[in-house]
């Protein structure tokens, strides 16, 4: 077999779409992993990440089956939908990566006060954390606080005075933590792989308009 050739184009369009398949799946799968702690799907750049995985996965599918096929209608759409794709999966990529901790603060900040007082329990049960941000320079924000602490179910917060080495933490102080290390992951394979998407638009070309020697030797597919 020559590189270069049409078996070779054909094996490696599909290992391409393979691995989009494989990084459609990791983008969801992280993506719902940070949409699990609740106020975290406030951030709503990781529900754009999962619409690009959901097409990523998608137009993989549809690659693969052109390139078995040579199905030239399949590999246009495919081109034209994958160029798409790289285009909003590099922006989705960069913003995951430009938002810093004082924005995503802000963010939970903002979404913390509407949430319902059986929400925020079950948060802080679930999470076992008390309250969003204790900021003690900051009297609204340390009222708040305090009331939150009131009423919290949390474990650890009935083990402080029993236990010298338990500690309580705010569930801001997860919740950063938690959405800090999604958004980097997101950003950062999201905008390596989102570059190998020119790779497979110009792959899909090249092998699109390549002979079949399966078809008429004559024929241009």
């Amino acid at each position: 077999m020559v590189c270069g050739g049409f078996a070779c184009s054909r094996n490696a369009l599909c290992a391409l779409n393979v691995v989009y398949v494989l990084v459609g799946l990791l983008l969801i799968g992280v993506a719902a992993w940070g949409k699990g702690f609740g106020i975290v799907s406030s951030i709503h750049l990781i529900g754009g990440v999962i619409a690009v995985g959901v097409f990523l996965l998608l137009i993989a599918i549809v690659g693969l089956v052109g390139a078995v096929h040579h199905h030239q209608v399949m590999l246009f759409f495919y081109m034209i939908i994958l160029g798409l794709v790289f285009i909003f999966q590099f922006g989705v990529s960069c913003s995951c990566l430009a938002i810093n901790r004082s924005r995503q603060e802000g963010l939970f900040s903002s979404a913390w006060p509407i949430l319902s007082n059986e929400t925020k329990t079950e948060l802080e049960r679930r999470l076992d954390c008390c309250g969003l941000l204790n900021r003690s320079a900051d009297p609204p924000t340390a009222h708040a606080f305090q009331a939150d602490f009131h009423v919290c179910p949390a474990k650890c917060k009935t083990l402080l005075g029993k236990d010298p080495r338990a500690k309580c933490l705010t569930c801001g102080e997860k919740m950063l933590q938690h959405s800090d290390e999604a958004l980097k992951i997101l950003g950062g394979v999201g905008l390596f792989f989102s570059f190998t998407e020119i790779l497979g638009v110009w792959l899909a070309m090249r092998y699109r308009n390549q002979k079949d020697p399966r078809a008429n030797p004559s024929a241009f597919l």
